[in-house]
């Protein structure tokens, strides 16, 4: 098993706070995260419909059965158990005593904000990231294959092929969490849905153009996002002015959280169909996008992230704003620097109110130097940022 980085923090904040809640996307390791954390206690899954009916029959009995504490897996089957936790949390006061996990971040954050503010931490887990595998017997040799598996675990884990593991994956996703998410009637339809978000990762969504390829109106496809969003599917980079009040008049950036799903929803099938594949561009930004993502959640922070893109086309692919410090983050799709990368970086310069602390421009290359004030580093090395 690969020790995951949110390990030290999940076991951390087990003992500041009574409950503490892992979501992710599906497959993701959160069970096996809590498990490897918590050996010694008992893991009660609610995707079994014969537990869950169990629980929901008589769930004070549940709770005093587990005094000792518990890890609870997809809580978000049953909502209700978070008012009882929250009862008895309150009359214990012991920390760790609850570890929920769940997949879909609406249904799951809904419960909590209502029944346990206050008395639960929030992980984030998405799949491994770079430096997760790096050092282990699974880390891919090369970036291709690194962008073409992606990052699940169990695909590693079981040496499973990537494209058939995903078929499953994306399977399995639509007959279950869309059908109890939101009443589609055409899972065919949806999946073409997905499947153009796929051809649109790393750029400008639009929703309207995407609604009339697919054969829905625009409220769908806001729906349909949201879903994908909260599902850890993909989600949306907002743009970043130097004039931040500007920022709502701009559309946002689509990024899929997992490389590996984005290839096969391509129908990319192999890491030497995708080197070279017309999107492999789209598919390296997005591995920085997921990346830098995760990068943030493994160390129990937000991401603060955006992108620069103007009238006149000059474009930064990341901005990372952290208050009083802005990054700026070009990644170019090329093995070969050219000094025309830093174009953009040094236009964002020259405006007046922009306050940059650091420039990098990530390629493919493996040599990593030094351009005036802008650093250029190989992607293997983006979670140095």
């Amino acid at each position: 098993m690969i020790k995951r980085a949110l390990s030290s923090y999940l076991l951390a904040l087990s003992r500041q706070y009574p409950v503490v809640t892992v979501v992710g996307p599906r497959q993701s390791g959160k069970s096996t995260l809590c498990k490897m954390t918590f050996p010694s206690l008992p893991l009660i899954n609610l995707e079994r419909p014969d537990e869950r009916a169990r629980i929901a029959e008589d769930p004070r009995a549940f709770i005093e059965a587990h005094k000792g504490g518990c890890i609870i897996d997809e809580i978000q089957h049953l909502p209700q158990l978070a008012s009882y936790i929250q009862v008895s949390v309150d009359e214990r006061r012991s920390n760790g005593e609850f570890i929920l996990t769940g997949s879909h971040q609406y249904q799951l954050m809904e419960s909590v904000s209502q029944s346990l503010a206050g008395r639960t931490a929030i992980l984030k887990l998405l799949p491994l990231s770079v430096a997760e595998l790096r050092n282990t017997k699974y880390d891919p040799p090369t970036l291709d294959e690194k962008l073409f598996i992606g990052g699940y675990p169990r695909i590693f884990n079981d040496n499973l092929e990537p494209s058939q593991a995903l078929s499953f994956y994306v399977q399995t996703y639509l007959e279950r969490d869309v059908r109890q998410i939101i009443n589609v009637r055409d899972l065919g339809l949806f999946e073409r849905f997905l499947k153009l978000c796929a051809t649109r990762s790393g750029q400008l969504f639009n929703a309207s153009n995407i609604g009339a390829e697919t054969g829905v109106d625009q409220s769908t496809v806001r729906e349909w996002l949201s879903v994908l969003e909260t599902s850890f599917i993909l989600t949306r980079l907002q743009p970043h002015h130097v004039n931040l009040s500007k920022r709502i008049l701009k559309a946002p950036k689509l990024y899929f959280i997992d490389t590996g799903l984005l290839c096969y929803l391509l129908g990319i099938r192999s890491a030497e169909q995708l080197a070279h594949h017309p999107l492999r561009g789209a598919v390296v930004e997005t591995f920085v996008a997921s990346e830098l993502i995760k990068n943030r959640y493994n160390s129990v922070k937000e991401p603060s992230m955006g992108f620069f893109r103007d009238s006149a086309g000059h474009e930064i692919d990341f901005v990372i704003d952290d208050g009083a410090n802005t990054q700026l983050l070009e990644v170019k799709a090329s093995s070969t620097f050219n000094a025309e990368f830093l174009q953009n970086i040094r236009f964002y310069r020259k405006q007046p109110s922009a306050r940059v602390s650091k420039s990098t421009v990530l390629y493919t290359g493996s040599e990593a130097f030094s351009v005036n004030d802008t650093s250029v580093l190989p992607l293997s090395e983006i979670d140095k940022l």
